[in-house]
């Protein structure tokens, strides 16, 4: 439908964009995005651990993602902060063998949890490893993804190169959707977002950036770029924070669904 889409007027833009945070920012949301994921632990440390997973797989089919991610939370024995926490490469690697998603192997969701547990070992939670690389006051988050990759990428010494592409940094260009993503889980409220992190503001946050956004950021006259990129991220969400400084990122509900649902209701199974 996108086609058929134009630049909403400016004086009109708000009102439009708010209406569809109203229709999908909602419990009916959840359940066939990955977000369910998080949402099906009551332990904040077993919705952080397995809220980073749920978003770095988040690419592809939907129900293959949902899929994937039951398999892996089977193969924690449902429990991901205690899995990650005692993790031992001799007795425990085999659990994620033959784990994969797309591009993501078994070496990596076993160099991921390594590092992970150097993390949680070193700083406390992944929280607090977000926000040390977050300068006081710092207009957005980009210096924390930054430090959030770097950390994951170098914690352990022997974490391949080829993690770089599974933990993106602002730096190398990249959009950093799936980490955008994981922080406006964890710092939103909800009722889809989780609301978990008190260390960072949802002003801070950046729209999770990917093409299907972007297609409908542009049609939409929210962002000129053509690259879907940092740079494009950081426009979006400049032209977002415009609409609301508090809060730019709730209108992610609204572009996931023009592109997801073509603006209508969400299927709801009676």
């Amino acid at each position: 439908m996108l086609e058929h889409l134009s630049p909403v007027p400016a004086n009109e833009l708000r009102d439009y964009l708010d209406d569809l945070v109203a229709r999908y920012e909602r419990p009916a949301f959840i359940a066939d995005d990955p977000i369910a994921f998080p949402h099906a632990f009551d332990d904040p440390r077993d919705q952080e651990v397995i809220g980073l997973f749920a978003a770095l797989l988040a690419w592809g089919r939907r129900a293959t993602i949902l899929n994937k991610l039951a398999e892996l939370a089977e193969r924690m024995d449902f429990k991901p902060y205690a899995f990650v926490r005692g993790f031992n490469p001799v007795r425990d690697a085999e659990r994620l063998a033959s784990f994969k998603h797309r591009t993501f192997r078994p070496d990596d969701a076993v160099a991921l949890v390594k590092a992970l547990q150097a993390v949680l070992h070193d700083y406390g939670s992944l929280e607090k490893l977000f926000a040390a690389s977050l300068p006081v006051n710092a207009e957005h988050i980009g210096p924390a993804i930054q430090g959030f990759s770097d950390t994951l990428l170098s914690i352990v010494p022997e974490t391949p190169r080829r993690m770089r592409k599974h933990l993106p940094r602002p730096s190398s260009g990249s959009a950093c959707k799936r980490l955008a993503l994981y922080a406006r889980w964890m710092v939103r409220p909800g009722p889809v977002d989780l609301g978990l992190w008190t260390s960072v503001s949802p002003a801070q946050l950046v729209l999770p950036l990917d093409v299907h956004t972007g297609r409908q950021a542009r049609a939409l006259g929210l962002l000129e770029r053509k690259q879907d990129d940092w740079r494009a991220t950081l426009e979006l969400t400049e032209r977002c924070r415009a609409l609301c400084a508090n809060d730019p990122t709730r209108y992610d509900f609204a572009l996931f669904g023009l592109g997801a649902y073509e603006g209508k209701e969400i299927p709801v199974e009676v």
